[in-house]
């Protein structure tokens, strides 16, 4: 039973003990564990402060990208389309410059088949006039007397002329 009921020594050298380890943490050890505790929760603070401010931050970094995005997309889409719109330019271009072309080789082709058409006819004319002088003449040689021979010589020779 002594071990439950201790004695009056044991109580005053007991608290003598601790009275002592209060007095000496009070003087070496209370200061520096506030000061530490104080300085922690300030870090701790300072590090809540600083994560609302960073969060605030990408907040705001989040909406400003949204927006960049925004309008990136509307520039892609106006460069899509002046795209568009040049390509249609070009194309509309070229195919007025090939219909221009097109109808300069038709001028170009009907004028050359007109002067060669004028020139076959040309020819044509002066092969029939040389064919019309052969034939006087040689009509001219034969001098012939009476009518119906000179008739006859002429059908002769007109059938023996072939036109090419």
């Amino acid at each position: 039973m002594d071990l439950l009921i201790p004695s009056f020594g044991l109580i005053f050298w007991t608290l003598l003990a601790f009275l002592i380890v209060v007095l000496v943490l009070k003087k070496f050890a209370w200061k520096p564990i506030l000061q530490s505790l104080s300085d922690r929760e300030k870090t701790i603070s300072d590090s809540l402060a600083t994560a609302e401010r960073v969060k605030a931050e990408m907040a705001q970094m989040k909406s400003e990208n949204e927006a960049l995005l925004v309008k990136a997309r509307e520039e892609r889409a106006q460069m899509l389309k002046e795209a568009r719109d040049v390509k249609e330019k070009i194309i509309n271009e070229a195919r007025d410059q090939a219909k221009t072309e097109a109808g300069k080789i038709i001028t170009d082709a009907q004028a050359a088949i007109e002067q060669q058409k004028m020139a076959a006819i040309t020819e044509v004319k002066n092969q029939i006039g040389n064919l019309v002088i052969e034939v006087s003449e040689k009509i001219l040689r034969r001098q012939l007397e009476n009518k119906p021979e000179q008739e006859s010589y002429i059908r002769q020779l007109a059938s023996e002329v072939k036109l090419n």
